[in-house]
């Protein structure tokens, strides 16, 4: 269950001079994958957090934008990555692009977004998002689908399709500042190009007035 990518490399040369400007690159690329049927959803990212004693869980989320602050998706922040942000900050995301041969690992700090840009966001959703966003308690035991199929038609009835529908308390974004963003290209023989950028900072993480350096792995 092993093949060969025999895909172009990445040289240091070709390197953006930051790894967001990389991402963009790299994940128009991606864009152009589902083109052609290859790649399904480009946005598509493992995101994996930890309690404060290190036990893990990891889930796919879709990233719904980046700039140079970080990446963002948005969550219940009752659900069970929301409680561990909310102990433990500390998150890794993975962009797993097999079919071009590509991969993204990003380690950074989450810090909620402001509430006007989670409102924004929220009221770009397709009507149904917004109403399922208010009847699942994410990540909690439910005795039924009954139960969220009652739950989501209570909330059809009190906000219909055109009535405005109010961004839930317990519902938000949250912006992923990278400390690391690793670019990972799948070549022959499992000689892998690994480029992987690390921010040298002041003690502040990413935009307190450090750069970023580039270190290739071995794979």
């Amino acid at each position: 269950m092993r093949r060969q990518y025999g895909a172009e490399g990445l040289d240091e040369a070709e390197l953006a001079d930051d790894p967001y400007e990389q991402f963009a690159r790299w994940f128009a690329d991606a864009v152009r994958a589902t083109g052609s049927g290859a790649l399904a959803e480009p946005n598509a990212m493992i995101v994996s957090t930890a309690t404060p004693d290190g036990v893990p869980s990891s889930r796919t989320v879709l990233l719904k934008g980046y700039d140079r602050r970080g990446f963002v998706f948005y969550s219940n922040h009752g659900s069970r990555k929301g409680r561990e942000l909310a102990a433990n900050p500390h998150v890794s995301l993975v962009f797993p692009w097999h079919p071009i041969a590509r991969q993204v690992i990003v380690i950074g700090r989450a810090e909620r977004v402001p509430p006007e840009e989670t409102a924004a966001y929220f009221h770009s959703r397709p009507h149904g998002s917004q109403l399922g966003a208010w009847s699942s308690e994410q990540s909690s035991v439910v005795a039924s689908r009954a139960v969220l199929e009652e739950a989501y038609a209570e909330r059809a009835a009190r906000w219909p399709e055109g009535t405005p529908v109010p961004v839930p308390p317990y519902w938000g974004g949250f912006r992923v500042a990278a400390s690391t963003v690793e670019f990972w290209q799948g070549r022959d023989d499992r000689l892998h190009d690994r480029l992987r950028f690390v921010y040298e900072g002041n003690g502040g993480g990413a935009g307190s007035g450090g750069r970023w350096a580039v270190e290739r792995l071995a794979p």
